[in-house]
């Protein structure tokens, strides 16, 4: 009996190094050491549908610059992440705002997206413990619980993860209720460079009140050797690169 028990501990510890492998290596893809994008995100709700024009610096997940290239109502708006801290700069006030890890799940430029998605604030290898659920062929669904002292704002997250080209197919979200809260498709996979990247995201949120809500962020342009300046990572960015 005590064999059996030890070998069932010994094949549960696989399977959770497995999937915490399966999820370093899909974050490892998605974000490289230094990432430039241009994108479009289209918001579509019951007021209609609009386009925002957007582009991205980063590195790795600790830092991000965001700049709005449109409309024209919004363009030169800046946002900055280092760490977990967030700012906003806003150029027809010509201010800069700090923003509160309180506002992380606000709306980002009204889409349904939140500023905890566009910062990649959180990490899901560091933060999360994941477990392998079911897996056939090439693909497997992962189930993500929070660490215990992880600054996260999901109670669970499954992750649907395509293992021949470690990048996510779906992602469903849960609250701190275990209530299913929105769901993320992910398609049109393409390589660019070493790293193979779905083109091509979209969030539809499972609230009643938002039947006809849904963002899609369309990739443009990505490089993943850029050489990005350093400077793209300061505080003085977000007014010096608004213009």
């Amino acid at each position: 009996m005590k064999r059996l028990l030890t070998l069932l501990l010994i094949t549960l510890s696989l399977h959770a190094s497995e999937a915490q492998n399966i999820i370093k290596k899909l974050e490892k893809n998605l974000r490289g050491d230094y990432m430039y994008a241009t994108m479009q995100m289209i918001v579509t709700s019951k007021r209609g549908q609009r386009t925002v024009k957007i582009e991205s610096w980063s590195k790795g997940n600790k830092k991000s610059f965001i700049k709005i290239l449109y409309p024209k109502k919004d363009r030169g708006i800046t946002f900055l992440k280092i760490d977990n801290q967030m700012w906003q700069y806003i150029p027809k006030i010509e201010r800069t705002i700090k923003i509160p890890p309180s506002m992380m799940l606000q709306s980002w430029m009204g889409s349904d997206f939140t500023n905890d998605d566009m910062v990649k604030e959180s990490s899901l290898e560091e933060d999360y413990n994941a477990k392998i659920l079911s897996r056939k062929a090439d693909l497997a669904t992962l189930e993500l619980i929070p660490k215990e002292n992880a600054a996260v704002v999901w109670g669970k997250i499954i992750v649907d993860v395509d293992l021949k080209n470690s990048v996510p197919a779906k992602e469903t979200y849960y609250d701190d209720m275990m209530q299913k809260v929105r769901v993320m498709t992910f398609s049109k996979v393409e390589k660019h460079g070493s790293h193979k990247i779905p083109m091509i995201m979209e969030l539809k949120p499972l609230d009643a009140n938002k039947k006809k809500n849904r963002t899609k962020i369309i990739f443009e342009k990505i490089n993943y050797d850029a050489k990005i300046d350093p400077s793209y990572f300061t505080k003085h960015a977000l007014k010096r690169y608004s213009r």
